[in-house]
């Protein structure tokens, strides 16, 4: 142990009480600080997972193509020429087939299905709903969706191999009292068929389990009248926070309008951050609490050290030693801090993950999600460091500064 060290911690113990404060109140900014982020970011991460679970990492909906206008030529005449006027965009996709081959070639892709999808309404024995029927090949659609682990009521393959078959949301399924097995009427456009319910699924996701009905992509055309052609290819990445990127590339490669899923749900992204960022700044405020009290407790310090400021100093130590001494007492605090404080983030963390908490709505638990990610421990060290040894630097400084002959003569400021 260096001498700077040794005086450091002599200084330390010196104070107890008031340095167990500032220990205490770092050790619960730290540790509050990983809570709050791990229970804001799990909620995000399951609600993204949820999305990417329903409508893929990008979509490419429309075709786009760029509008011209005739304009006459200067000096008259019959003279004319065409000048871009815009962008218009025709619904749906004319050719899955043929997109579909060309969004395999991009890097990053995972899978990618085309889906016929039409509004209609559905009719049981007991009431009639609106809803949505999609239209997918069930192969393709696993592979760009969380369907297959979605189903709880009925088997995916009764599906697979019922041609009639249909897979029935959750909330849908409760509201026309629906079970596997029973039959029931879609309609749309004075065209009707009778299918039967195959398996019930649940994404958590209430808008989507109250209004979504998979049904073979035959029986949608055959229903909604289109035999060729579909309203949108959903795509799955390897890695979806590069959505926005591929989207960019693939738009302007296909000519097709391409939306990340970034971007569909911005909104809820966007309330997420902010939460994130306001709960960040309210648990700080811990933190601030113990870069104030170890302000205090140092100029305490050196108040009632400086006449073994002014020995150390005629004994030959220098301004910078009397400073790293100073500063060594913040850095052990800091550093137990840390350590107790990532432990004690680490320990509620992990009960918090215990708490029954049903919901479901926008995403569907029954506890609360937790993520365990090593950003939320560096951030919140970091933020204790940076408030403490700034509180810490000031008094430091003023110790270094006192001059043996001004404490001798008691007129050291």
């Amino acid at each position: 142990m260096s001498p700077n060290l040794r005086i450091a911690f002599r200084f330390l113990t010196a104070k107890k009480r008031a340095m167990f404060m500032s220990l205490s109140c770092t050790i619960l900014g730290v540790g509050l600080f990983i809570v709050t982020q791990a229970t804001t970011s799990g909620f995000e991460q399951f609600f993204t997972k949820t999305i990417l679970g329903i409508n893929g990492a990008i979509r490419i909906e429309d075709k786009r193509q760029e509008t011209m206008r005739s304009m006459a030529a200067a000096g008259g005449g019959d003279s004319y020429f065409a000048r871009r006027d815009g962008v218009k965009y025709i619904e749906g996709i004319e050719e899955p087939q043929q997109l579909m081959d060309a969004v395999r070639e991009f890097p990053n892709v995972r899978g990618v299905s085309a889906v016929v999808r039409g509004n209609v309404q559905v009719t049981s024995a007991f009431k009639t709903e609106d809803a949505q029927i999609f239209g997918i090949k069930l192969e393709d659609y696993v592979r760009v969706s969380d369907l297959a682990e979605q189903i709880t009521n009925g088997q995916l393959d009764d599906f697979r191999n019922s041609p009639k078959g249909a897979l029935v949301g959750r909330v849908l399924a409760d509201r026309l009292q629906l079970a596997v097995g029973d039959s029931f009427a879609i309609s749309t456009r004075g065209s009707s068929r009778r299918v039967h319910v195959a398996a019930i699924f649940e994404t958590g996701y209430r808008e989507v389990d109250k209004s979504n009905i998979y049904v073979h992509q035959a029986e949608a055309r055959s229903l909604l009248k289109r035999p060729t052609g579909a309203t949108f290819l959903q795509i799955s990445l390897e890695d979806p926070s590069r959505a926005p990127f591929d989207a960019a590339r693939m738009e302007q490669v296909l000519d097709h309008g391409v939306k990340p899923w970034q971007e569909r749900e911005k909104t809820w992204l966007a309330v997420f951050r902010a939460l994130r960022i306001s709960t960040m700044i309210t648990v700080s405020v811990f933190t601030l609490i113990a870069s104030l009290a170890m302000f205090n407790t140092l100029a305490m310090i050196v108040l009632e050290k400086t006449k073994d400021i002014a020995i150390l100093r005629s004994m030959g130590y220098e301004r910078r030693d009397i400073t790293q001494i100073f500063l060594w007492q913040a850095g052990i605090v800091l550093a137990i801090g840390a350590v107790v404080g990532a432990a004690f983030g680490a320990g509620v963390t992990w009960l918090v993950g215990q708490v029954p908490l049903p919901i479901n709505g926008i995403f569907k638990t029954d506890h609360f999600i937790v993520t365990w990610e090593p950003s939320h421990y560096v951030g919140a060290i970091l933020t204790a460091v940076v408030m403490v040894m700034v509180a810490s630097l000031f008094p430091a400084r003023r110790a270094a500064r006192l001059e043996p002959g001004d404490i001798v003569r008691g007129t050291a400021q």
